[in-house]
């Protein structure tokens, strides 16, 4: 075992079920790479994602940002582009941009769509399916109001999709974030992700929840914990 790793592990208990402020401040703690790590959280769902009424998917806007700068595509036309790009989008088009994509160049993040537009992305979905971009009305992503879409994906709206195995992963906040930050991102996806319960989940919904930052090591969530006082 690496020094750094065996360094990470002193005084935790990796069998112990911590609370969200005890595991925020230890996961931030033990973030000691040499560059702003980012913090992790993951959650094990009872859902079978191969049937459609299993599917979670959702979106959520973290209180407090999530520290990653995101780089914006929106397909759009005429006034809606302008306003796109008085919103801070950082790349927009129609069928230029299609071009571009379809070619394989994806210069950003996000990908955001007016509904006249879906049906040119559309026939992206072999290109920006397999990285989770295909803009999507469900996670707010297909909309007239480009101006409050794009503003929620660069001020901190986080994408969330169950994947084969009933787990969900997202970056919830940045090392340099306070723990109350922290705290507070964590309360607010879980929250999220709880809302988007689907209709087909039967049994426990969530089974376990960990957190851990980009290099260091994953402390579980005690579940009853996370219900605020």
């Amino acid at each position: 075992m690496a020094k750094r790793v065996k360094k990470n592990l002193e005084g935790l208990d990796r069998s112990k079920l911590y609370t969200i402020e005890e595991a925020c401040k230890l996961v931030k703690a033990k973030a000691n790479a040499k560059f702003d790590e980012t913090i992790e959280v993951a959650m094990n769902l009872g859902v079978d994602p191969r049937h459609a009424d299993q599917m979670v998917r959702g979106v959520c806007n973290l209180p407090n940002g999530s520290g990653r700068k995101v780089r914006v595509a929106v397909f759009a036309k005429g006034p809606k582009a302008e306003e796109a790009k008085k919103a801070g989008a950082d790349i927009v088009g129609a069928e230029d941009l299609f071009e571009v994509v379809n070619k394989g160049t994806i210069d950003f993040d996000r990908c955001i769509a007016t509904p006249d537009m879906m049906g040119l992305v559309g026939r992206l979905g072999k290109v920006l399916g397999p990285r989770n971009m295909m803009p999507n009305p469900k996670v707010g992503t297909v909309t007239m109001d480009v101006t409050a879409a794009v503003k929620a994906a660069k001020g901190g709206a986080v994408e969330f999709r169950v994947e084969k195995a009933g787990i969900i992963q997202a970056g919830v906040g940045k090392a340099s974030f306070s723990a109350e930050q922290i705290v507070g991102n964590v309360r607010a996806f879980v929250d999220a992700v709880n809302k988007a319960k689907p209709a087909g989940a039967k049994g426990t919904y969530v089974k376990k929840i960990s957190l851990s930052s980009s290099m260091g090591p994953g402390l579980k969530i005690d579940l009853a914990a996370l219900n605020p006082a």
